[in-house]
């Protein structure tokens, strides 16, 4: 009896020391042994709780067989043994994972949002505007069109020579006051972010560079850091002085555009200055007359100066031969100051380009009479002249072809009319008919050709 026991506390030792898990000593002391044997192939997890342990321990006890004090102490020591493995276990694993998360990450996403802040984003998928950030802002508020940033800016051509550094400047969103890429990047950034932009030629300055420090098809990257934005405040609420300073700076971007032959954003420029440029609600060059006297000195300034985007404008429109949208631009400044001579030599060109000679001329006749010493008037007026002329003269001509063609039309009938008649004289002596016959025959015919001459005429 005492070898059985002492096979039976030996094989609960070792099955213990491969598969039991700790638990607390104490609730086992007053337990019975309940259940069959005990699975040996049983498998526990690491946080497993201790309830589960001591019904788990009660079955790898034989069935009615309590086991002994001497049992108890070499099955605690056992557990204190895998206590100090376990724990050993779970120190390792958490060290583990220490590694490969990073301190305060939430999830495993951030990993990968590393990595990507590593590459670089193709704004517009053909590889000539792409964007990679630097420093991600706290927020996620983006910009929109039309509102006002403040931004730090730095670019850098392919030799590493600096261009476009500014620092705290202020621009409006979608409004043609930086490159194109610049443009299209913004609304893309959030406040407080930092990245890097590379822009190639197309979206920067083209083929024609900027002189003095920028050269044809230069590909520039630029360091930008947006500061702030916000709305575009309600043009009622700028100061007139303000408005007249700002729509001032976007006739001058609008200028420059122009120079560039980018006409298509100087139309912009021009367009978003009236907005500035206008004080009064429907437009200061539809003020009656008796309210212009009212104007102060601040208002008149502005109107003067939102005349001179007006003819700006039309000359830009020209360029891509929206001539209706022109004319209508000019007439908006001869509305208001009938004799201003830019608007009506623009006038006549645009009355020349729509065909309109004849009115060009007579446009034109005004201007210079507003000017004489004008060469670029008169050589225009001259040219004006001489294609009227020839036109006159091409109409004269096809008129005489006209009344050519009737002419020759109404000879060639009379001709074939006495042939016809002589022909037949002949017949009728030749057969001795009767007189009466003869000019019944006649009078018939000739009624006849009477009749179809006055027909066609």
């Amino acid at each position: 009896m005492q070898n059985h026991s002492e096979n039976i506390n030996s094989e609960f030792i070792a099955k213990s020391a491969v598969d039991y898990a700790p638990n607390d000593s104490d609730s086992r002391n007053n337990q019975k042994v309940q259940g069959n044997a005990a699975s040996s192939d049983f498998i526990l997890n690491e946080q497993t709780s201790n309830v589960s342990n001591a019904e788990e321990e009660n079955n790898f006890c034989d069935v009615n067989e309590k086991p002994s004090n001497q049992d108890l102490e070499e099955r605690g020591s056992c557990k204190s043994e895998k206590d100090t493995d376990n724990t050993k276990n779970v120190e390792e694993k958490s060290s583990v994972r220490t590694d490969v998360i990073p301190e305060g990450s939430n999830d495993k996403s951030t990993t990968l949002e590393n990595e990507e802040n590593d590459e670089w984003m193709d704004i517009l998928g053909s590889g000539q505007l792409k964007r990679k950030i630097v420093k991600r802002a706290e927020n996620t508020f983006r910009p929109q069109s039309s509102f006002i940033c403040e931004i730090n800016l730095e670019g850098q051509l392919e030799d590493g020579t600096i261009v476009d550094k500014f620092e705290h400047r202020k621009i409006q969103v979608g409004d043609a006051e930086l490159i194109q890429g610049l443009d299209l990047t913004l609304p893309l950034m959030d406040v407080g972010e930092e990245c890097l932009v590379e822009v190639a030629p197309r979206f920067a300055y083209g083929t024609q560079g900027r002189a003095p420090d920028i050269p044809p098809n230069s590909k520039i990257t630029y360091r930008i850091e947006l500061l702030s934005a916000e709305p575009e405040p309600e043009l009622e609420t700028i100061p007139i002085a303000e408005r007249k300073r700002i729509g001032n700076e976007k006739r001058e971007r609008g200028n420059w555009w122009y120079a560039r032959q980018d006409y298509t954003f100087a139309i912009q420029c021009y367009r978003r200055a009236l907005e500035f440029l206008d004080d009064v609600e429907g437009g200061i060059s539809h003020l009656p007359k008796e309210e212009d006297q009212r104007l102060s000195d601040e208002l008149q300034n502005l109107f003067e100066d939102r005349l001179k985007v007006y003819n700006n404008l039309a000359a830009a429109q020209m360029k891509i031969k929206a001539y209706d949208t022109a004319l209508q631009s000019v007439e908006n400044v001869l509305h208001c100051q009938p004799k201003n001579v830019k608007a009506l030599f623009r006038k006549g060109k645009i009355l020349a380009a729509k065909g309109d000679n004849a009115s060009a001329v007579a446009v034109l006749r005004s201007a210079s009479q507003l000017e004489p010493d004008n060469k670029i008037i008169k050589q225009e007026l001259l040219r004006l002249v001489s294609l009227r002329n020839e036109d006159s003269k091409n109409e004269r001509n096809l008129y005489k072809k006209m009344l050519g063609q009737e002419k020759n039309t109404a000879s060639s009938t009379k001709g074939s009319s006495k042939i016809i008649l002589i022909n037949i004289l002949h017949l009728l002596q030749s057969y001795q008919i009767r007189w009466g016959i003869v000019f019944g025959s006649v009078a018939a015919v000739v009624a006849g050709m009477v009749a179809y001459r006055y027909k066609f005429l």
